[in-house]
């Protein structure tokens, strides 16, 4: 009290210039705080890493123009990703989530840079790695959470899990290793065969980029001139065994030899969608399958049961964590080229934040699908029928 009596005391001594002073001091304050979207720049042009190019003589436009949107939606979207996977790793720890669980973390340019470059009727199929696609797709953070927790509010129903999430126009979600690239070129076939004009985006790992069954669809994909991207995610390991071991030539974008190819830097967002508008139009034009290999790297292990550092150091993760994060990477950008503030995209992570704590309480209360709907879903659009059960006395109804 004593302190404050003799606070009031001298500012009356000081007389009115010191009030004039402390009034300027709060209004300087208010102004800083009310900075507006004037202040800021509308769009800039970055120079982006030229990629590498097989059987091609043109690639991607060196350079990018982002406007402040693109850019605000960008780093929201690949934030929300980043923390939804932080998430699920959390649960997982605690027995919420079970089975098999890969996380994304560290790879959100690669799904964020491919969906921005492409049309919402343009279609996707992934592995078992698709939390990041499947948010980019359309799925809002509940549902994804939710199926992972294997409850009836998830994107499908809490009957896929970790490894089959699916929504219009995304194929999910295939768990058999290499697989789902026949079934991309399927998709594209039936894009030509319908003459849409449309371009199916077939991704899949290095760890399967030694299969047969993806040189035999390379070889019909050409035959047919089907438009298809073939997408190779190079995170540098299929599971705990590094490409230099496992692979002869680690040139992934030429290994469809007769098929022109791009090596793309997967861990910048501009860099990728640059590529993937260059290999959309590719396929657009009628000219047939065009390959992308994005060099990337997943923070996490392979999945939640592999540690991650009995095959690297914490040190690589670190470096390439302070070196090459995508996320970090726009963020600096946007705020260097006077798109946004720092202070802005602070309150987006705020936001991510709470919309991820939201999601993680809906995911754990939601009730868990009863068995009667076990059945259920196994055909688009078929009358109900029955199908057996465990035994030949156990049937199970099921509705399209």
């Amino acid at each position: 009290m004593r302190k404050m009596l003799l606070a009031a005391l001298s500012r009356v001594l000081q007389g009115p210039a010191a009030a004039a002073a402390a009034a300027g001091r709060t209004a300087s304050r208010v102004v800083v705080a009310s900075r507006n979207y004037a202040d800021f720049a509308s769009e800039a042009t970055f120079e982006i890493k030229k990629c590498d190019l097989h059987r091609l003589e043109e690639g991607p436009s060196t350079t990018a123009v982002m406007t402040r949107e693109e850019g605000l939606h960008y780093y929201k979207t690949m934030q929300t990703i980043r923390r939804m996977e932080l998430k699920s790793d959390q649960l997982y720890k605690q027995k919420i989530i079970r089975g098999f669980c890969h996380l994304y973390d560290g790879q959100e340019a690669c799904c964020v840079g491919l969906e921005v470059a492409i049309k919402p009727t343009d279609h996707v199929i992934t592995a078992y790695r698709v939390h990041g696609f499947t948010y980019a797709r359309g799925v809002p953070v509940r549902e994804i959470l939710a199926e992972l927790t294997g409850r009836k509010g998830g994107c499908v129903k809490g009957k896929g899990g970790s490894m089959h999430m699916y929504t219009k126009n995304f194929y999910g979600g295939n768990g058999i290793v290499g697989a789902q690239v026949p079934l991309g070129a399927g998709i594209a076939l039936a894009c030509k065969y319908f003459g849409k004009n449309e371009v199916c985006l077939t991704l899949y790992g290095d760890g399967a980029a030694n299969q047969g069954q993806i040189f035999e669809t390379y070889n019909m994909a050409a035959l047919w001139k089907l438009p298809c991207v073939f997408i190779c995610e190079n995170n540098r390991y299929g599971m705990g065994t590094s490409v230099e071991r496992a692979a002869a030539s680690t040139d992934y974008y030429k290994r469809g030899d007769f098929i022109p190819g791009l090596r793309v830097d997967g861990m910048d967002v501009l860099c990728v969608r640059e590529a993937a508008k260059f290999a959309a139009e590719y396929c657009r034009a009628g000219k047939g399958p065009i390959l992308m290999e994005l060099q990337t790297y997943r923070y996490h292990g392979h999945s939640m049961s592999d540690p991650g550092i009995s095959y690297r150091t914490r040190e690589e993760i670190q470096e390439v964590r302070s070196k090459s994060d995508p996320i970090t990477l726009l963020k600096d950008r946007m705020v260097n080229n006077n798109l946004a503030s720092i202070e802005e995209l602070k309150e987006i992570d705020v936001a991510v934040r709470k919309e991820i704590e939201e999601a993680a309480q809906f995911a754990t209360t939601d009730p868990e699908p009863p068995l009667e709907e076990l059945g259920n879903h196994i055909y688009c659009n078929e009358p109900p029928f029955e199908v057996r059960g465990p035994n030949q006395w156990i049937r199970y109804k099921s509705v399209s």
